[in-house]
């Protein structure tokens, strides 16, 4: 894991009464439909008192000494209310699970929507493993937690209203003969909540610590076989994964606990209801079929109370993820200057810059100032480490440096903003996607308003038209996931061609070759002289031929530039440089 991927930040994580806001807030947005299912349940509910009522009173008229025809009555009444019950109860479930999956619909839109308007130095500094947990692992945990058992948590909860309400109906003494059970409710969740909630937050932290470990093996997977470092990220997945198993299994232990307090809740409750009952119908107060309505309705707790503890792990732990979530959605948009400057010209002034991946860390640069006139081609060049990507991150806003700032036109990039910035500065890396889609589609993310003959005329320019025409339909073809996939050198071709329909005055190009063998490097070479003609360009150069065909060198050292001036110049002066081209020249070419 590199220093980078360490001193990474966590996304926040919401309040409680943050998130419930969130929430309250799609339930708002949701319109009708979310109350709507809430009344179709609580009717539902309601028509489940129905027979423990008739079964009371049917008791009643056998002890009276009444015919058949008011049991035959009874009978009917609950066979119809059970019907009725079951169709609305069914129907209220549904109702509240499709309201919960708009709900989350919104919610993830919204997610997606900060994450991927995130400001560009912000995101840079996020753990990817944080990020991917978060719309990965949170909203599947939200999301099951909604399709599986949201709408049965809600009747539940609507079935323990009112069966209470039902009960104290009966007889005031009866509803309070049930209530105390409360108490020891009460105080099984209030020994359970506070101590839950923090082991499912952390639960959740856990398996993004893990997924990051996960993609950070599996990002560098070339390096760590290269370096046979494989234990070493094994054994930090192992890690990670055995401690996030270990929170799981403590809280299974504390769902396990609690369960049998309120087992002890509903023996004190029933048992509390039938004395008491026992009493008032020794004292002719109520009748015997109200006592066994009242027991009924107290032992009709038992399924849904259960079932709510049972679930209530995964309700603590969709209640984590969406506070994740909610942290996302809180996230503050890329701040616009209200009165943003337009560059005067297509030249980069950096002055004095400094920046440090973390607390204690190396200086990634030392002081660097560059200035690169309108039109002119600047290589940069330097070991691993030197800080070539660093000061080119901050050039294209991806990074805000620690100390010093950079000017694009003469205007600081503080004051462009990030869309404004985005239009006039173009970053084409080694790390080239290719999203799910058509060509054609792919191109148009450039620009969407793009012509298919522009798009044709961008592929002529970095001489990618003759593969794309051979492709099974040309630039209709599928790639990306599930479609035709696109070699390394391919897809750095898309990768330039998109930069020449984005048409910026700047270009930085990180190591764009870097992953393309010595022929399709050597064409990516001329394809990107092609693609930058006309641009002021900062190239980050993998292979110094790269450095050859540019305007200016710049050898960067421990952060800090050591050399630069025309490739010539550089090494007639037998400097750093002069050395860094004898070993290439004298090296196989990669």
């Amino acid at each position: 894991m590199s220093a980078t991927d360490e001193h990474a930040d966590l996304l926040p994580t919401a309040s409680a009464r943050r998130t419930w806001a969130v929430l309250g807030d799609g339930v708002r947005r949701s319109g009708w439909g979310t109350l709507l299912s809430l009344v179709v349940v609580l009717i539902g509910s309601g028509v489940g008192l129905i027979a423990p009522w008739v079964l009371g009173a049917m008791v009643d008229d056998i002890t009276a000494g009444a015919g058949l025809d008011p049991v035959l009555r009874a009978a009917g009444i609950i066979a119809a209310a059970a019907v009725v019950g079951g169709l609305l109860t069914g129907l209220g479930g549904w109702l509240v699970s499709r309201s919960g999956e708009m709900i989350l619909a919104r919610l993830r839109e919204r997610v997606m929507d900060r994450v991927l308007h995130m400001p560009a130095a912000r995101l840079e500094r996020v753990r990817v493993g944080d990020l991917l947990s978060r719309v990965g692992d949170d909203v599947a945990v939200v999301t099951a937690g909604i399709a599986r058992n949201g709408s049965d948590v809600v009747v539940a909860m609507a079935t323990v209203l009112l069966t209470a309400v039902g009960m104290t109906a009966l007889d005031w003494r009866l509803g309070l003969a049930g209530l105390c059970a409360l108490p020891v409710y009460v105080w099984a969740a209030r020994w359970y909540l506070p101590i839950s909630g923090p082991y499912y937050a952390r639960e959740r932290v856990a398996m993004g610590e893990r997924s990051h470990a996960m993609m950070g093996a599996l990002r560098g997977r070339a390096a760590v076989r290269a370096y046979r470092v494989e234990a070493e990220h094994e054994g930090r997945v192992a890690e990670r994964s055995r401690a996030a198993m270990d929170i799981t299994v403590s809280v299974f232990r504390l769902l396990t606990r609690f369960g049998s307090r309120l087992n002890g809740a509903e023996c004190l409750g029933l048992t509390m209801v039938l004395v008491t009952g026992f009493w008032l119908v020794r004292g002719d107060l109520v009748t015997v079929g109200a006592v066994t309505a009242a027991a009924l309705y107290f032992h009709r707790l038992f399924g849904p109370m259960m079932f709510l503890v049972m679930n209530f792990n995964e309700v603590q732990s969709a209640g984590a993820s969406l506070a994740r979530l909610a942290g996302v959605v809180d996230l503050p948009e890329a701040p616009e200057p209200r009165d943003a400057r337009e560059p005067q010209d297509a030249s980069v002034r950096v002055k004095a810059v400094a920046h440090r991946y973390g607390p204690g860390a190396p200086p990634a640069l030392d002081g660097v100032s560059l200035e690169i006139a309108p039109g002119e081609r600047v290589a940069l060049v330097g070991a691993s480490g030197a800080g070539k990507t660093t000061l080119a991150a901050i050039i294209t806003g991806l990074r805000v440096p620690d100390e010093g700032e950079v000017h694009l036109g003469g205007v600081p990039l503080a004051d462009l903003g990030e869309s404004r910035l985005r239009g006039h500065v173009y970053l084409v890396s080694q790390e080239t996607h290719v999203f799910a889609g058509t060509l054609l589609e792919d191109l148009r993310l450039a620009r969407p308003e793009a012509t298919e003959a522009e798009a044709e005329a961008a592929l002529a320019r970095v001489d990618a038209l003759t593969w794309v025409r051979a492709l099974p339909e040309g630039l209709r073809t599928v790639v990306g996931e599930g479609g035709h996939a696109l070699t390394a050198e391919q897809s750095q071709h898309l990768a330039l061609a998109r930069l020449v329909l984005a048409d910026p005055p700047v270009a930085v190009l990180d190591e764009a070759t870097a992953e393309a063998g010595s022929a399709g490097a050597r064409r990516l070479e001329r394809a990107s002289l092609a693609a930058t003609e006309g641009r002021t360009t900062l190239v980050v150069a993998h292979r110094l031929t790269q450095a050859r065909a540019a305007d200016r060198v710049v050898v960067m050292d421990h952060g800090r530039i050591v050399e630069q001036g025309p490739h010539e110049a550089l090494v007639a002066a037998g400097g750093r440089y002069a050395d860094l081209w004898r070993g290439w020249r004298g090296a196989p070419n990669p």
